[in-house]
């Protein structure tokens, strides 16, 4: 039977059609649509270019500031939240996340080309290698993580710590509160779904540019328009195979397998390149990296004009912009229940220092080659065509026919990859939040990524998608600035009520206010709960309780409801506030593992089944499994009178980041 679509409509539909009309631009007008999106890319850089290299330094300044101090220790969670993963596996997928289609495409071509054509240095000179490696760890350095970090923050710090939904307008709720499901709201999200769509349709004209480029050198496949077309329709039918069928574990294992290659593939570089000069460029490469940090960041080139900058820089920060809703919540998935400090630093450093060292790889041995053996036909051959520079760059190594293969196989796997991620984020964020959505919008928007990519391809080529991120990226970028700007001051109602709650003796709730008779904490003792158990306790006693808190909050003119708190079975009573949080008392079905006391056991490790509970406040919450129905009122009222002295104090109103019906909080 048909299952229908779970979508937020005016979000949905709008996106929709800002798309449509993009690509129709470029299908009705064929013959002007190169000229109409070049206009439309060099009337946003000439007018709005100076903005994008302001905002970007913004959000780096603004995410390193949030490390700091009191705000680097609140939780992206619960205050007792632990992180869903260990320290090593959440590093390692960090790692994963610098890797992607735009290393393949630029590895080579971007060293080369600035070689060749520095924005101040004399072409071709060692000062020109200075300069080129020194621009290319900008754009891929911290600045690109910390655009992906402040998207990747706010989801994780509203989503976790508040329960609000995983969407963008959930960053802005300290600010709008109950007005993000508003048309502010709406029009939040369908930026950063349009946004997304473009970056990832980048992405993909630059992989299968690549890929085409790869198969003319193995086996001869002309470079042309309809071949691209062609092999876009082939890897999203793959991508798509994976989201029908469901292979999300497969593709896991080869997403990770293909890091693995590529990682192989750079140690190949280093081992047969110039080994000790490598390693002694990637520190020096750091120093003037460094050195050049600040001016970079400002540096607009207002005194002496050219269109390097809008070709490279800004076009890599519209870029990143558009492609942060994607990246930002891949993090934030993984990274409930860590400090906003470990999260900050994690995410600007490590997949930049890896990217450091792989840009070094290739762009250094490329200056090697190309100013020895190939006398400058690799820096010829790449401002011919920037696709093909990797696999020229190989001609020059051992076994090129195998390094080559690798690579387009890499770059093919890393598309099918984005396509399947890239429909699923947008998905989510088309859809309101909900992440169990039908497999029909999946491959809908699976499709449509597809679609935006080679009709753009075949609207004008590289230059359209170009001009495409650049546009949609604009009205993102103030988004992200109000984002900023609400995490500082959630963020600071926290801090206020933790302050609040330590000066007035008020201790986090990690204990239920009303306790258990001795027969019953025997019985819990004696036999561990199931989970159809305390679905059922929470199906049946907790909602009683909540509801006959709901109708007497009511009764007495404080307007109060209960509602299921997603899907898994939880419950929740909130009372709506003006100028301060809501008060949140939820009971959520989780579990707890139970103790091991032989290796066996460590190795089959059983869990205990709870009904724990939550707050508004990122308080801890406690199992309630076992209270009678008098027991559960008792506690409410008690958590309710300490909700009521927490928000007395003018500090306290500041808080107001606690969703009208919160979902429950992630396991």
């Amino acid at each position: 039977m048909f299952k229908p679509f779970v979508i937020n409509p005016p979000v949905f539909y709008t996106s929709v059609a800002i798309i449509t009309l993009f690509l129709l631009i470029g299908l009705v007008f064929p013959d002007r649509s190169e000229a109409i999106f070049s206009g439309i890319q060099l009337g946003i850089l000439v007018n709005f270019g100076w903005f994008y290299l302001l905002v970007v330094g913004i959000f780096l300044a603004s995410v390193l500031l949030f490390s700091l101090g009191r705000f680097g220790r609140l939780k992206l969670g619960p205050d007792d939240s632990t992180p869903d993963f260990g320290y090593v596996s959440w590093i390692a997928m960090l790692f994963a996340a610098g890797m992607g289609i735009g290393l393949m495409f630029y590895a080579v071509g971007e060293p080369i080309t600035h070689f060749a054509l520095p924005p101040t240095a004399e072409p071709g000179t060692i000062a020109a290698m200075r300069e080129s490696m020194s621009v290319t760890f900008f754009h891929w350095g911290i600045h690109a993580w910390a655009i992906y970090a402040v998207v990747g923050l706010s989801l994780a710090y509203f989503g976790y710590r508040y329960n609000l939904p995983l969407t963008i307008r959930s960053g802005l709720y300290p600010l709008l509160k109950h007005r993000i499901n508003g048309p502010i709201g709406h029009a939040v999200d369908i930026f950063a779904i349009v946004g997304t769509m473009f970056g990832i349709a980048t992405s993909l004209g630059l992989g299968v540019a690549q890929i085409n480029a790869g198969l003319n050198y193995l086996v001869g496949l002309p470079v042309t328009p309809m071949i691209q077309i062609g092999l876009i329709a082939v890897i999203t039918a793959l991508a798509t195979v994976s989201v029908v069928t469901g292979l999300d574990k497969g593709i896991r294992i080869l997403s990770e397998s293909n890091l693995v290659v590529a990682i192989l593939l750079m140690v190949f570089v280093l081992v047969v390149g110039p080994t000790a000069d490598l390693f002694r460029s990637f520190v020096q490469n750091i120093g003037l990296y460094l050195d050049q940090l600040v001016l970079r960041t400002f540096n607009i080139y207002a005194y002496e004009p050219t269109p390097w900058v809008d070709g490279w820089t800004l076009f890599y920060w519209a870029w990143w912009i558009s492609w942060s809703p994607f990246v930002g919540m891949f993090i934030a998935r993984i990274s409930r229940g860590r400090t906003v400090r470990e999260f900050i630093t994690a995410v600007l450093f490590i997949p930049a220092g890896f990217t450091f060292f792989w840009m070094t790889v290739f762009g250094n041995t490329a200056f090697f080659i190309d100013t020895g053996v190939a006398e400058g036909a690799l820096t010829e051959a790449v401002l011919n065509d920037v696709s093909v520079g990797l696999f020229q760059f190989f001609t020059y190594l051992p076994m090129p026919a195998v390094t080559s293969t690798l690579a387009v196989i890499l770059v093919a796997v890393f598309f099918i990859t984005s396509s399947d991620s890239g429909s699923l984020v947008v998905d989510t964020i088309a859809s309101g939040g909900e992440t169990n959505t039908t497999t029909g919008q999946r491959v809908f928007w699976c499709a449509g990524e597809g679609v935006v990519a080679g009709g753009l391809l075949l609207a004008g080529g590289l230059g359209a998608l170009q001009a495409a991120t650049i546009a949609s990226a604009l009205p993102f970028s103030i988004v992200m600035l109000v984002l900023v700007w609400a995490l500082f001051v959630g963020m600071r109602a926290d801090i206020a009520q933790q302050q609040q709650a330590a000066a007035a003796g008020i201790a986090a709730p990690a204990q239920p206010a009303s306790g258990l008779t001795w027969q019953r904490r025997l019985a819990l003792m004696l036999h561990a709960p199931s989970d159809r158990e305390v679905l059922g306790f929470i199906d049946k006693e907790a909602r009683a309780a909540l509801e006959q808190v709901a109708a007497e909050l009511s009764t007495r003119g404080r307007q109060a409801s209960v509602a299921t708190a997603g899907e898994t079975g939880g419950v929740v009573l909130t009372a709506p506030a003006d100028g301060v949080r809501d008060f949140i008392y939820g009971v959520m079905p989780a579990t707890s593992p139970l103790a091991a006391y032989t290796a066996f056991e460590a190795a089959r490790p059983e869990n205990r089944h709870e009904a724990r509970t939550y707050f508004s406040d990122g308080s801890r919450g406690y199992d309630v499994m076992g209270m009678t129905r008098d027991q559960l009122i008792a506690d409410v009222l008690v958590q309710f009178e300490r909700y009521l002295m927490l928000v007395q104090s003018p500090e306290a109103r500041l808080v107001s980041a606690a969703p009208e019906h919160a979902a429950e909080p992630s396991a």
